[in-house]
Order: C-alpha cells, then sequence, then structure tokens
C-alpha cells in the first residue's frame, strides 16, 4: 500500500484528477470527464487509492468526537480565547451548536469520500436500490477477479464510512451512487436501521467478493488494503452496535481463527513505523511522511505546547491529553517487574509535567507529517469483541481467558473488584490471570480493559454509547477533572451547570447547519436537544 501511495503520488502528476493533500478534489471530476476515466482495472486502482487516502480528512478530526468527548482525554488549553481552542471546549462540556465548524469539516470530507467511492462503485456496476445490492456490467473493462477485489475493497470504505456517521449524528443522507448537487437536495435524512441496512448489505457483499487471504499470504502491495478480514472485523462491530451479539460471535471465531492475525509479542511493536502493518493490524488509515502532503498530523496535535522540538520537532499543539482518570487506570509506573507495560507506550508526561500522548509519535521534518499509520481494526480489538459478544461465562469460562490473553502481552496482571467503576484496580507484582464472580463485574472490567488496550485509538466513545452508562460517566469525568481543568476554562460553567450540559439526546452530534440553511427543497429535520 504504501507503494500504492507513491503510485498515487505519480498520478497526482500525471492527471489533474486528484488532489494529493485532499485526494478528491470534486471538482476536478468535469475538467477531466468521468467517461474517459475508470475504464480499466489500473485507472479504477488508482481513484480507488485515492479513496484509501481519502479516509485522512475525516480522521483528523476523529478523536474530538471519539476521545475528547469522553472521559480520556482533555484540551490542553482550556483557559485559551483562541477560535480553536474555544470550539474545542464546546465540544468537550457538549455546548456546542449546529453550526461548528469541527462537526461540518468532519461531515463534508466523509461525505466528499463517499462520493469518490461511489464513482468507484459505479464504474464497477455496483447498484443499492429497495435494500438490495447487487453488481451488474460498469463501464471499467477488467478481469472478473480484478472487479471482485476493487469492489470489495469500496464496500468496506463505504460501510466504513456509513458507520461512522451514523454513530456520530444518527440518521444521515445515503447516498449510494454519485449525484449531482440539485439532486442530493431532493435527498432526505435516512433513518438510523436504513443507514445500518446499508452497512451490513455493504459488509456482507465485500466478505463474498474478498478472497480470505491469511495475513501472510497477502501480496506486499496490498498490506493495508481492505480485506476479508476486515469486513468481517467491521461487521462483527456493527452488529455489537446494533445489540446483535449472536451474529458477531461466529465472524470473530473465524477472524481468531483463520486470518492469520496474531498479537504482537510486545505492545510497542503493534505502533512502531518500522513494524507497519504487523501481524496485528487488521485494517489502518496509511500516512506517507516524507513532505507529500499524506503525513501524519497527530505527532504534533499531540505533543505537548512548548515543547519545542524535545518531544516532536516544530512542537506540539497540546491537544487530546490523557486525563487523570485514563493515566490511573494503570496504576503503577512501567518501571516495576510486572506491571502494565501499555502505559509508557501510551502517554509520558513532559518535563513541564504535562502529560500527552505518544502512542502515534514519530520524528517530523515537516510539521503535521509524520509516518505513523493509525490504527482502525486491531487483533486485541477482535479478541475483546469476542468476550463482549459471549458475555459473562463465568469465572474460569473462556471470555475470560479471552481478555487474560490480551493482559498478558501487557505483564499478566491480576485485578480484584472495588465495587466502583473501573472495577479494575491493579495489585502489582503480579503474576497469573484473573476472575470476576458476577456479570456486571465482568463488563466493567471489559470496558476498563478495551480503553486500557485501544486508548487512545477513537474507540472509548463508542464503547461506552455501547456497553456503558455514557452520560452517567461523562458527568462522573466533569466532577473528577474539575478542579484540575474545567474550572480553569474561560467564563466556564459551574460544576453542576457542566454536567447539566450532558443528556442522552446530545450524545449524537447535530446535523451541520449549513447542510440544513442551503437547502432550499426539502426540509432538514435537526437531531433533538440543538
Amino acid at each position: 500500500m504504501k507503494q500504492s501511495v507513491k503510485i498515487f503520488i505519480a498520478a497526482c502528476v500525471s492527471i489533474t484528477f486528484f488532489s494529493c493533500k485532499k485526494v478528491i478534489n470534486i471538482d476536478p471530476i468535469s475538467h477531466v470527464g468521468v467517461e474517459s476515466f475508470y475504464r480499466n482495472f489500473e485507472e479504477t486502482n488508482v481513484a480507488l487509492t485515492g479513496c484509501y487516502n481519502g479516509l485522512q480528512a475525516p480522521l483528523y478530526n476523529e478523536w474530538m468526537f471519539t476521545e475528547l468527548r469522553s472521559d480520556n482525554a482533555l484540551q490542553g488549553v482550556p483557559n485559551s480565547s483562541s477560535t480553536q481552542n474555544i470550539e474545542l471546549n464546546e465540544l468537550d462540556m457538549f455546548t456546542l451548536n449546529p453550526a461548528h465548524d469541527k462537526v461540518y469539516e468532519n461531515w463534508i470530507s466523509t461525505y466528499n469520500n463517499i462520493r469518490a467511492i461511489n464513482y468507484v462503485l459505479r464504474s464497477l456496476g455496483v447498484t443499492y436500490e429497495n435494500g438490495q445490492l447487487a453488481i451488474g456490467n460498469g463501464t471499467a473493462q477488467m478481469f472478473v477477479v480484478q472487479k471482485n477485489k476493487l469492489a470489495g475493497e469500496a464496500l468496506f470504505l463505504r460501510a466504513y464510512h456509513y458507520f461512522n456517521l451514523v454513530r456520530l449524528y444518527g440518521g444521515v443522507f445515503l447516498l449510494t451512487e454519485p449525484v449531482k448537487p440539485q439532486v442530493a437536495k431532493q435527498i432526505n435524512r435516512s433513518s438510523v436501521e436504513e443507514v445500518y441496512a446499508l452497512i451490513l448489505a455493504d459488509l456482507n457483499k465485500s466478505i463474498e467478493l474478498l478472497q480470505p487471504l491469511p495475513y501472510g499470504s497477502i501480496a506486499a502491495e496490498d498490506l493495508g488494503r481492505a480485506t476479508h478480514w476486515a469486513a468481517k472485523s467491521l461487521l462483527a462491530k456493527t452488529y455489537l452496535t446494533i445489540n446483535r451479539k449472536a451474529e458477531a460471535l461466529p465472524l470473530v471465531d473465524d477472524v481468531i481463527a483463520n486470518s492469520g492475525h496474531r498479537l504482537e509479542t510486545s505492545y510497542q511493536r503493534v505502533f512502531s513505523i518500522d513494524n507497519e502493518m504487523n501481524r496485528e493490524i487488521i485494517f489502518a488509515v496509511r500516512y506517507k511522511g516524507g513532505g507529500f502532503g499524506l503525513g501524519s498530523p497527530f505527532a504534533n496535535l499531540f505533543a505537548p505546547t512548548g515543547s519545542g522540538s524535545a518531544v516532536v520537532n516544530n512542537d506540539g499543539n497540546g491537544y487530546d491529553y490523557p486525563t487523570t482518570e485514563a493515566r490511573n487506570m494503570y496504576k503503577t509506573p512501567a518501571t516495576a517487574t510486572g506491571v502494565d507495560r501499555r502505559k509508557d507506550v501510551t502517554m509520558a508526561v513532559f518535563t513541564n509535567g504535562r502529560p500527552y500522548i505518544k502512542k502515534f509519535l514519530s520524528q517530523v521534518q515537516v510539521r503535521y507529517d509524520a509516518e505513523n499509520d493509525f490504527p482502525v481494526i486491531r487483533f486485541a480489538d477482535v479478541l475483546l469483541m469476542k468476550a463482549e459478544a459471549q458475555g459473562y461465562n463465568g469465572a474460569s469460562g473462556s471470555s475470560m481467558n479471552i481478555i487474560n490473553q490480551v493482559r498478558e502481552r501487557a505483564g499478566a496482571l491480576t485485578y480484584e473488584g472495588d465495587g466502583d467503576f473501573p472495577t479494575v484496580f491493579y495489585k502489582y507484582p503480579t503474576s497469573g490471570s484473573f476472575s470476576v464472580s458476577n456479570a456486571e463485574d465482568f463488563w466493567k472490567a471489559l470496558m476498563a480493559e478495551r480503553r486500557i488496550e485501544l486508548a487512545f485509538e477513537n474507540q472509548r466513545y463508542f464503547d461506552m454509547m455501547r456497553m456503558g452508562d455514557a452520560v452517567q460517566i461523562i458527568k462522573d469525568h466533569f466532577a473528577n477533572e474539575w478542579t484540575s481543568h474545567y474550572v480553569n476554562i474561560l467564563s466556564g460553567p459551574t460544576l453542576a451547570q457542566l454536567q447539566g450540559f450532558v443528556t442522552s439526546q446530545r450524545l449524537l452530534l447535530p446535523i451541520p447547519q449549513r447542510e440544513i440553511d442551503t437547502n432550499d427543497q426539502i426540509v432538514i429535520s435537526q437531531n433533538p436537544g440543538y
């Protein structure tokens, strides 16, 4: 896939069809002419490569909705009057309004890439009508095996985007083919159920089309592209999200048994830039440093402010720094014997006492141009999904054994329940495994384990929504961080007011006001609470 990036860059130079920084620039399509492109496998593959790169734009803001709005992270300059920091405070405190810039940026960048994906799917003859997905004759001429591969990958990418949209915004506009702006204005929001129906159809067809090659048999140039196993993993996560656990279980069982993916022996090696697309990574958004405009921004975004080049070249923004509670989940420093080794990989503390995320850190020559890929689906996540799908099955049941498999890499820890979230309080030094005696403690333990293992990988908010009482967790988070953070916000609320901002309705983001105001054809409803 890194080689594909190079091919894509060459395509940017030779044709003005793509924008290297944003990938699909919709306007140039009319300059080239859709009918003069997508003629064969090579051209369609170049277009699809652009869609992979198009994953970067929505991911740029995703942490704001999935980590900052959870109990994992805070924004680093709460007392700043800059527009950026005010907007981050509004997201963090659930006081945003529908005109919020970041809400719109995420929305439009996602739909831009969906449109690009739909061009690829149309060229391959893929249609979705009346809830039915079909593949007919497209404009692109290629062998059936090539067509199946490209269609399977494109369907995965579209499902991935809609899965994020429906979890963030609820019912959204369901666009399954390229449409002109005036036609798009006639399309209203679909229901949540209709969006999930498309996601399920796309992923099931993707699984059917993509060959079940084990990890070790995937060609080097295909590493980083969607696979049969990525589609099954995402489908399992979808079933868990809509509370169809029984249908998720055989999917994760198949991935665990047959995908060739495994846990890396070292947690640090999962994220190392010299070990990218390792056997634990099932799907990732790929980045390429070196001044191509395809590098990762997160090293600079998350490094502490005022650190100069001590942490990363060209200083950091100080965004998305770990909360006290997130840091205390590990309890002891990772220099002791038998402790959780994940903390020192995930976070660090700068000399001024400011904690920061280091999981996605690598040196850059140009600001916001790191090499690090961003994991979307890891084998550890799949293991924990199996425990979730099975639920509590006894103190020595297989769900416990699965969680222990993940924990063993972190130092073979045990825990004891204390009756409060997070049930897990680690005891050091330790060895062996753990057990819990009831279902309530099991779910608390599973959420805590996911929080630590998948920290700052944009999973926490969705886990809270799916598995926990998100409103209460956030209210408790506000109380826990009040004296160290929220009290410092300029013209900020009282603690009681802050906690009152969080309601079940406002767990979803608003539909961007711009979408509502600029449509003169139909009335678009806003999410309740805004």
